[in-house]
């Protein structure tokens, strides 16, 4: 039995991304620290503080919301690397490593979010 959101793969992996997003962003262009930087790590930081929030709530309707925000931070996420990447802020390496990661973060919280609606 899980006695705590940080034994759930899901947000250890969420929790990953969350920091490569903040390394890898630290060699975006000091012009947009206030832009793209700013938006990238925001949606990053709420894909696990969502799941730990939800987790903690203790009511299946109110973690499944904060899940589903999760997700749809992640896809907010996924549309600025899309962005990054078109803009040569990424190198083929940091957007597969990205990308890979944020497809299976995104891939485990459908499951689980498909398996509490159940």
């Amino acid at each position: 039995m899980l006695t705590s959101y940080q034994q759930l793969t899901v947000w250890q992996k969420a929790f990953d991304l969350s920091i490569k997003i903040f390394r890898i962003t630290n060699k975006f262009p000091k012009s947009e620290l206030y832009g793209l930087v700013s938006q990238m790590r925001r949606c990053a930081v709420s894909i696990p503080s969502n799941i730990a929030e939800g987790y903690s709530r203790g009511y299946r309707q109110e973690y499944l919301q904060f899940l589903r925000t999760a997700f749809a931070s992640g896809a907010e996420l996924e549309t600025q690397v899309l962005i990054a990447k078109e803009l040569n802020f990424l190198n083929v390496q940091d957007f597969e490593d990205i990308s890979n990661l944020l497809t299976e973060v995104q891939k485990m919280l459908n499951k689980l979010i498909s398996s509490l609606k159940s």
